[in-house]
């Protein structure tokens, strides 16, 4: 049983809007170089969110819906980097404690921003997993409450308030195609637009290097990578969560996978055709358009999250 619907969702909505950007939807015609035979392309720039990705939606709606004591005690998470910037923002906004921990594999730029929002940083271990380890503990001995970056209800039904966007500024889409890391934005996403619109088609998109969700969905269960092989971190937990496989397991029409040159030159597309900075997960979507992964028909409009800012995927 699922505990989150699209009631849960339009709540969030209500409890962040004044918190974070309503980022625009733009049409990506007209274009030097197509990449879909698709009617229309739209893109959802949630890198022109606050703190540079899509996760403050989450982060905000959490901590926003915890008692006043609670907020006051403060809060704790572990993130590749965008979900920690999600979190330090939210604690900047109530003005109240936020430890990000981060794996050794997120950039050095990721802790310098992270500072900046008034985040207590500390690195532990090489990946998510190792940094979330810690980040529980750390919950439990100091009292804080614990974010979870993509199993937790009032983070999905965050994330979620970008499908309502989406199909008020764009009924006609068809078509979503959103990064997955965890699976807390398509999740939430999925969730908000199949209950808007139940013959819409959602297609996940993985790095070939972190196949957590394609993996758990074809052994029916939640599986644990044994190794992690991406450059793009942010998408690279070894361990998604049930609430997750659950609701894409309901929702999801199909997850593909892309490799990291591919993610590269769709980022570098990004920046030459729109302008558009985004980092290797940001321009995971499009890049399963640009490499042929997935394959639209003429009559349909599709909108590709562009799900997180940065100039790595431009080197």
């Amino acid at each position: 049983m699922i505990a989150i619907g699209l009631e849960e969702i339009q709540t969030a909505r209500t409890r962040i809007t004044s918190r974070v950007r309503r980022t625009p939807l733009v049409s990506a015609h007209p274009l030097r170089q197509r990449v879909t035979t698709a009617r229309t392309l739209y893109l959802k720039l949630e890198n022109l969110q606050v703190t540079g990705s899509f996760k403050a939606r989450g982060a905000v709606n959490k901590l926003f819906s915890l008692p006043a004591e609670a907020v006051k005690a403060g809060i704790v998470t572990a993130s590749g980097g965008n979900h920690g910037l999600g979190v330090a923002y939210a604690g900047w906004l109530a003005h109240t404690p936020a430890m990000v921990y981060l794996p050794g594999n997120a950039p050095p730029s990721k802790a310098e921003k992270l500072e900046r929002w008034g985040a207590h940083v500390l690195v532990e271990g090489a990946v998510w997993d190792d940094a979330n380890r810690a980040a529980l503990a750390a919950a439990t001995r100091d009292g804080l409450t614990y974010v979870h970056p993509f199993a937790d209800p009032a983070v999905i039904a965050g994330q979620g308030t970008i499908g309502l966007e989406i199909l008020e500024d764009a009924p006609d889409v068809d078509m979503l195609i959103v990064a997955i890391g965890g699976g807390g934005l398509i999740s939430g996403v999925s969730l908000a637009a199949k209950a808007l619109k139940p013959q819409i088609t959602v297609v996940g998109v993985e790095p070939m290097g972190a196949p957590t969700l394609h993996e758990s969905l074809r052994a029916g269960r939640v599986i644990e990578l044994p190794e992690i092989h991406t450059t793009a971190n942010t998408l690279a937990p070894r361990q998604s969560a049930e609430i997750n496989l659950e609701i894409i397991r309901q929702n999801i029409d199909d997850i593909v996978l892309v490799t990291d040159d591919e993610m590269r030159q769709a980022a570098r597309w990004l920046w030459f055709e729109m302008g558009v900075a985004a980092e290797l997960s940001g321009a995971a979507a499009l890049a399963a358009l640009l490499a042929g992964k997935v394959h639209p028909s003429p009559a349909q409009n599709v909108c590709a999250l562009v799900c997180g800012a940065g100039t790595d995927g431009l080197h």
